[in-house]
């Protein structure tokens, strides 16, 4: 229906996938930085390369590769942590500045003292005792403190460093994106360097800035509005995007990346909007029951799912509902000649897998667009749950996709 070629130079096994400001922050299904960058250096639109947009930026990796090129990019993201990572990775911070403020990261554990925590009301996080020690607690709550005694223009590099360590000292069990507890037994003995957790990612991030400031890139507008509403006008007129590159979520968030529940431990922190229930928002949130779109390429695979159940066909057809609303928006903002990558990944659903690469393909065809062809690569860094639970039924669970496809069109 629309051609794939399996491609391995596209898998990058051996690359450095946290060169520059990469290195910033973990996300799920990061987009690695040698996909993005193949694709703008191998697939730029003939006449100019001027504007390249990510409706679905998560952490920033096409902005950053945009931005090492000096080619002036859109992201958007209605994820508050994405967006605060997206923009710390796209910003020239001052190097000096930072230098001065390292003393006082470095003294942190010496200076502390649990009297001097300012805030100690932690009422903003759902059941903060659960997740946290009060020990933990206050010392988060301390390098909060001290970031705000520093410069406004310089607080976002330290936050971001902060978000990361948010998560990794509470009692979530390692290698999850979803909210699960460690076993009794290994909170007794869960006694995380709070400290010096802080500043190894300060001191990992310093060295990916100073890579980034090297560099004689631009930076980028960070954006929040939600493209299966609407793209504004005022942000982005019709036909003034060159390029798109991006990763959407390959399906809803409560059924197979977790956005939402990774991202609660700094949202709920910073007291960042709709934190405790932010996978309603996203992509497929909102269950609808019937589809909005009319489809050939994956109409045959969505019986299949509705006869097997029905409740998670809804599940399918609430996300593609969202997803074909974004591409409708999406459309008209790429000029004539002008192209689109798209990454997506084919997940499956009740043992059926869902060509999501085709229906991407033939969403954009109906306003426009030529498919030209589709890469196959192989998944070898990016992080993404290795099983899951394709039947949400206790212990079943099976192999994620290994595959993702690079979706390549132009538009007429």
């Amino acid at each position: 229906m629309y051609k794939r070629i399996v491609d391995d130079s596209w898998s990058f096994k051996t690359a450095n996938t946290k060169e520059f400001t990469h290195c910033y922050h973990t996300y799920p299904a990061m987009m690695i930085p040698q996909v993005a960058r193949s694709l703008i250096e191998s697939y730029a639109p003939e006449g100019k390369l001027e504007l390249l947009f990510d409706p679905y930026m998560g952490s920033g990796t096409s902005l950053v590769e945009a931005a090492l090129k000096g080619i002036k990019s859109v992201g958007t993201d209605i994820n508050p942590l994405a967006r605060m990572i997206a923009q710390a990775k796209t910003t020239h911070f001052d190097i000096n500045k930072i230098n001065a403020y390292l003393a006082d990261i470095q003294l942190l554990g010496l200076k502390y003292s649990p009297k001097d925590v300012s805030d100690n009301d932690f009422s903003r996080i759902s059941n903060y005792s659960f997740w946290y020690s009060n020990d933990v607690l206050l010392k988060l709550s301390f390098i909060t403190q001290v970031i705000k005694s520093f410069d406004d223009d310089v607080q976002l590099f330290f936050k971001v460093a902060l978000s990361e360590v948010i998560r990794e000292v509470s009692y979530t069990r390692n290698g999850e994106f979803k909210r699960f507890r460690m076993p009794e037994d290994k909170i007794r003995k869960f006694n995380p360097d709070v400290f010096g957790l802080f500043e190894g990612k300060v001191f990992r991030n310093l060295e990916g800035l100073v890579q980034f400031n090297n560099s004689t890139g631009t930076g980028a507008e960070i954006c929040s509005f939600n493209t299966v509403n609407e793209i504004p006008e005022d942000i982005m007129p019709d036909n003034s995007v060159d390029m798109i590159v991006t990763s959407p979520p390959y399906g809803d968030s409560h059924t197979t990346v977790a956005y939402g529940q990774f991202s609660r431990w700094a949202n709920e922190w910073f007291n960042f909007e709709n934190a405790a229930n932010l996978d309603n928002y996203l992509m497929g949130g909102k269950k609808k029951a019937l589809p909005k779109f009319e489809t050939e390429s994956i109409k045959d695979v969505l019986k299949e799912i509705e006869k097997a159940d029905g409740k998670r066909y809804s599940e399918v057809v609430s996300f593609l509902n969202d997803y074909s609303e974004s591409i409708r928006n999406i459309a008209p903002k790429v000029r004539r000649g002008g192209k689109i990558c798209f990454v997506v990944g084919n997940r499956t659903v009740k043992g059926k897998q869902i060509p999501l690469d085709f229906f991407t393909a033939e969403m954009f065809e109906k306003y426009g667009y030529r498919h030209q062809i589709t890469i196959v690569r192989e998944i070898p860094n990016k992080r993404m749950p290795s099983k899951n639970s394709p039947t949400n039924v206790s212990g079943a669970i099976a192999a994620t996709m290994n595959n993702e496809y690079i979706v390549i069109l132009d538009r007429k």
